[in-house]
């Protein structure tokens, strides 16, 4: 009888403990970091807090009890390993967050600051982040955690009426633009071959690329910047700032625009947008034939400079007619989206490339000149703005 007793009173007793701990292990699950506690924490810098010590001319790790009048924590954030994740930062009182010892953003007091790491790995293009906390730095004063939003699987469902409720499709304005785009590109395409047919077949003419000689009787090689050829140095212009658009809006960013798309784009920003690109790109070309005539009379190749922006003008447009052509094929199977920049440049490089070898054979034997002074000439109106376009493209 009394090992009956024993027995049930060790039931009970184990009984009663686990009805104490399933509140505590329901309220862990539910329980996340963040504003209003929607992330689940994957990582908390707490123990990883260094502050800069004077005396030792280095970063030492901080312990509250006796840094407690710091003004700046710091930690090495990394977000080549936390991609998709979010950067949770906290602070009880006013402070200010520096990233890589610029100052990126003020955290007003008891108000979460969530930073998208995969936005700052597009940005900055780096592994690891130096995060600079300047505020109070009494014992938990600042939180900085690396969280991930909850799943909607792991929310509390609820059965309504409105459960299977049709609501209509969201549809990106870019879809608009680029379908907007394409049909612009080919009406002004049809536009410069009904009104200036001959300088059409001779500018999209395979043939007269890659012949050796050039039209130089023609009237457009001759009068680069008659209106015949500025119209079709526009063409180039849109084509190309087409381009850039549908490769900014996959994610992939040249020359630091990732502002230039905004998260909530409309349809008149992206017209806007193009317009300015398209403006841009096309004085770059202007000031491209100001380069080579103005380097073409210092070495005395004024017979070479019409020809030359010519060939430029022609094979560029021959290039990106392709390009676009394949991406308004294959536009719906397949995305860039997080595609290194580097890979998104490697055709523009090897067409250039393989252009510089091209002119370089075609003038040499033209022009009765020395090779090294041709080579210099190309190097500089043709390589060195190459590079100096990949340097602050990517």
């Amino acid at each position: 009888m009394g090992v009956r007793i024993a027995s049930l009173s060790v039931v009970l007793f184990l009984l009663l403990v686990l009805a104490a701990s399933l509140p505590l292990v329901a309220q862990g699950r539910q329980e996340g970091v963040g504003p209003k506690q929607a992330y689940f924490p994957v990582h908390d810098f707490q123990q990883e807090l260094v502050i800069y010590d004077e005396a030792f001319k280095a970063y030492v790790p901080f312990i509250a009890e006796q840094h407690s009048a710091e003004n700046a924590l710091s930690a090495s954030v990394d977000i080549e390993s936390n991609r998709h994740y979010k950067l949770l930062i906290h602070s009880k009182e006013d402070g200010f967050l520096f990233i890589d010892a610029a100052l990126r953003r003020k955290c007003p007091a008891g108000q979460w600051q969530v930073l998208d790491i995969d936005s700052l790995y597009r940005l900055y293009r780096k592994p690891q982040l130096f995060l600079t906390l300047y505020g109070p730095s009494l014992a938990g004063n600042w939180q900085l955690i690396i969280g991930y939003p909850r799943a909607a699987s792991s929310q509390t469902i609820r059965i309504n009426d409105d459960l299977l409720s049709v609501r209509p499709r969201i549809i990106s304005p870019f879809g608009n633009f680029f379908g907007v785009g394409l049909v612009f590109l080919l009406a002004f395409s049809a536009f410069l071959y009904t009104f200036f047919r001959r300088a059409f077949q001779l500018f999209y003419n395979p043939v007269n690329l890659i012949r050796l000689a050039s039209p130089e009787e023609s009237f457009v090689v001759s009068r680069p910047l008659s209106r015949v050829s500025l119209a079709f140095t526009l063409n180039l212009s849109f084509i190309l700032a087409f381009l850039f658009m549908y490769v900014q809006h996959q994610n992939v960013y040249l020359f630091g625009s990732n502002g230039l798309l905004p998260e909530q784009q409309t349809f008149i920003w992206l017209l806007i947008s193009y317009v300015i690109v398209s403006a841009g790109i096309f004085l770059l070309l202007i000031g491209k034939y100001l380069l080579i005539a103005a380097v073409g009379s210092l070495y005395k190749f004024d017979a070479l400079v019409n020809s030359h922006y010519f060939k430029v003008i022609q094979s560029s447009l021959i290039f990106t007619t392709i390009l676009v052509l394949l991406v308004a094929a294959t536009s719906p199977y397949v995305s860039i989206t997080d595609t290194s920049v580097s890979y998104v440049l490697i055709p523009f490089i090897s067409f250039y490339l393989g252009r510089l070898a091209w002119l370089y054979l075609t003038f040499v034997r033209l022009m009765p000149v020395k090779n090294l002074y041709l080579f210099s000439y190309l190097c500089i109106v043709e390589l060195i703005p190459l590079v100096v376009g990949i340097r602050f493209a990517v």
